[in-house]
């Protein structure tokens, strides 16, 4: 391994509100990089629990992690404030209940510059309480922008996650995290790919997303769920106007975030019933349209056919999806 002094400066942005029980192991798990020439920003967003005093003590542990206490604001304004003081070359985000694999930074770092990249890419374990599942594949893709959307737009191993990259700092000049919504990588990661000449994605997972009972994914449903919807809707948009070609992808993902949120709504213990109308009455008035792509994934497929049954049918299909899966 290089000298620390021959390696350039990278920051890792960690996001923190109420995770005491989690945050120390994500800590640790930055300050154990392979790679040490790290500048660690733990941004406390109001928290309400000891996370505040958690992130005190860890400066005094290590130098190289600095901490910004500021009111709640959302998890887009505490990556933003964390963009704001960046001095790193390279920008990560790691997701404070979550942790990283030791080479996380040096292997994302080394396949950026190997390929001459804006952003490197890796993949990430899905850590549930009793299963863990494994999302690499081992390929390894090296894409200019318009390449990289055909591939995200259907799920190829691409996805708009802002944690499991590291990208150049400079592609944050002029675009930050909309503050207030859900599902904001959905909103921002588009528009760092497009600026960017070269992205690589070496699907090795580094990453380790938890699944937790209060996490986003798992509350009960509000009208912020269908900020997936608004923000997918900005982004198709967007390429498809860049990219005409791309246009059936994008129907796809459109479609892909109705079905995301029906889903959401099915996992609710509460139905609302004036958005399981208007989920059902797009998806209705669509399907038959994206069922012709050949490109759609199975499940989005099996998914498509289960509501001409209606939304009831759509539930069962989730649930017997999900005790395979």
């Amino acid at each position: 391994m290089k000298k620390v002094s021959n390696k350039p400066l990278i920051s890792v942005v960690v996001p923190i509100y109420n995770v005491e029980e989690y945050l120390d192991k994500c800590v640790q798990s930055i300050v154990n990089q392979t790679y040490k020439n790290l500048e660690i920003i733990l941004v406390d967003d109001g928290s309400p629990d000891n996370c505040p005093k958690m992130c005190d003590e860890w400066v005094l542990k290590d130098k190289r992690i600095r901490v910004i206490h500021k009111h709640n604001g959302g998890l887009s304004d505490a990556r933003n404030a964390g963009i704001d003081i960046a001095k790193g070359e390279y920008i990560s985000f790691v997701d404070s209940d979550d942790y990283l694999e030791l080479s996380y930074i040096d292997f994302l770092y080394d396949n950026l510059v190997t390929y001459n990249a804006d952003i490197s890419m890796g993949k990430q374990y899905v850590r549930y309480p009793k299963k863990t599942f494994n999302t690499g594949t081992g390929d390894i893709y090296v894409l200019n922008s318009h390449d990289c959307f055909d591939k995200l737009l259907y799920s190829e191993d691409f996805d708009v996650s802002a944690w499991a990259k590291l990208y150049k700092t400079i592609l944050f000049n002029g675009i930050r995290y909309p503050k207030g919504r859900l599902y904001e990588d959905s909103a921002t990661t588009y528009k760092l790919i497009d600026k960017s000449n070269i992205i690589v994605l070496n699907s090795k997972p580094i990453y380790n997303y938890i699944i937790r009972n209060n996490s986003i994914s798992n509350c009960i449903f509000s009208e912020k769920k269908m900020d997936l919807i608004t923000s997918t809707n900005e982004m198709c948009n967007y390429i498809t106007e860049k990219y005409p070609d791309l246009k059936q992808g994008c129907d796809r993902r459109i479609m892909y975030a109705y079905l995301s949120t029906l889903t959401q709504l099915v996992k609710s213990k509460k139905t609302e019933k004036k958005y399981k109308i208007e989920l059902m009455k797009y998806i209705k008035n669509n399907r038959s349209y994206v069922l012709k792509d050949k490109r759609i994934p199975k499940r989005d497929r099996l998914g498509l056919i289960s509501t001409y049954l209606g939304f009831k049918s759509y539930k069962i299909f989730w649930k017997i999806y999900s005790l395979i899966r």
